[in-house]
């Protein structure tokens, strides 16, 4: 039997007794269509929703799930592109097509494969040489950037337990390539070997048209994404604007104070190795006593900020959290899967924002004028200085 697709004409599929058969001019040309379907006897076919669905003698149901590439697709097509994806919808629960993984085949033995719950984007690329790379970025509709990705890992992205993941990388093999945008905007800043026993992913990016800007060198190709509302909330749009205002708002906030830490940290550090190196006697002893104050200065606040006691699960139980513990609850308590921030949610952040008020002044205090204050007087001694450090 023939199929011609619903949305692309003459883009037909024949099932035969030796398998899948794909045809793009209407039926004058056709070319195998196996992919991973067994050789076996097609007894029927069916498109349905973006799908073809095929009903086989013996080896049951194969489902080649989003038909929007091929649609799209076209002989001479340039070698460099990228491929409108499917409207995605906000919806809960995840998949192992969220991934990325080249060697997942998308089926499985033992149990069923969900469809992909984020925004499943498709490029095709020439050859490129090993040193190369490709980035793609997501923008939304007033062109601010919300996330962006490369087939470059970040040799300097800090990993330990509980902290951040990384961002997935993207995939640059010659020909089709496969990657899923979970929706989300970019994940929040951690401190170094701080346990928090908290999520630092981002939340996911409201119902509206997103663009995809894929680069390789001097190339440059774009196509437009579209997050779709879950039909079973009865979400308005004001709602979901204020639920992303503040959700963003409070992980834009978070990055912040835990790049001030790790700023000031890093300083701390710096500090006390240059204390520790000093000679002994009374040419330097007023530097060192000042030196060691300033120090004093900067721990308290640190231990204000974070607890850096805990080294596994539960420690906390001895060694109390502290306040962007305490913030990052908040976030990941505030984000749901119903996009709604509650009165409650709101009353605990002004809470936090004014002891984070506090916080910030004495944060700010030491950055912007004591550490200065004190960098002058080592330059004036001879002695160096505390210099600026990458505070991710």
């Amino acid at each position: 039997m023939v199929r011609e697709d619903d949305v692309r004409r003459d883009l037909l599929f024949a099932g035969t007794e030796l398998g899948l058969f794909i045809s793009w001019n209407g039926g004058r040309d056709w070319s195998p269509f196996q992919l991973n379907l067994p050789i076996t006897p097609i007894t029927d076919l069916r498109v349905h929703k973006g799908n073809l669905i095929a009903a086989t003698s013996g080896r049951a149901f194969w489902i080649l799930d989003d038909l929007s590439v091929l649609r799209q697709y076209k002989k001479d097509a340039p070698s460099f592109a990228i491929y409108k994806p499917d409207g995605a919808y906000l919806v809960n629960g995840g998949s192992e097509l969220d991934g990325n993984d080249a060697d997942f085949t998308g089926a499985s033995t033992y149990r069923g494969v969900n469809p992909a719950t984020g925004v499943v984007l498709y490029y095709a690329l020439p050859e490129l040489q090993k040193n190369d790379e490709i980035t793609m970025e997501i923008k939304d509709a007033s062109g601010v950037t919300v996330r962006s990705f490369s087939s470059k890992a970040d040799e300097k992205f800090p990993r330990y337990d509980s902290g951040p993941r990384p961002d997935p990388t993207l995939s640059k093999n010659k020909g089709l390539n496969r990657f899923v945008w979970d929706m989300r905007y970019e994940s929040m800043t951690g401190v170094p070997n701080v346990r928090i026993e908290g999520g630092f992913a981002a939340h996911k990016a409201p119902p509206g048209r997103y663009s995809v800007v894929l680069k390789s060198g001097a190339q440059t190709v774009t196509t437009e994404a579209e997050i779709l509302a879950n039909p079973l909330y009865p979400i308005d749009a004001a709602t979901y604007t204020q639920y992303h205002q503040t959700m963003y708002a409070m992980e834009t906030e978070l990055t912040a104070m835990h790049r001030m830490i790790n700023s000031l940290y890093e300083k701390q550090k710096q500090l006390e190795s240059l204390l520790g190196s000093l000679p002994a006697g009374e040419k330097y002893s007023a530097i060192k006593r000042d030196g060691e104050a300033l120090v004093k200065k900067m721990k308290a606040w640190d231990e204000d900020m974070v607890q850096r006691k805990s080294k596994a699960y539960d420690d906390v139980e001895n060694f109390p959290n502290k306040f962007t513990a305490n913030y990052l609850f908040l976030i990941n308590q505030t984000e749901s899967d119903i996009p709604r921030v509650n009165q409650p949610s709101l009353d605990r952040l002004k809470e936090l924002n004014a002891q984070w008020a506090s916080l910030k002044a004495r944060g700010n205090e030491l950055l912007n004028q004591d550490v200065p204050a004190f960098n002058k007087r080592l330059w004036d001694a001879g002695l160096g200085a505390i210099w600026a450090t990458d505070s991710r």
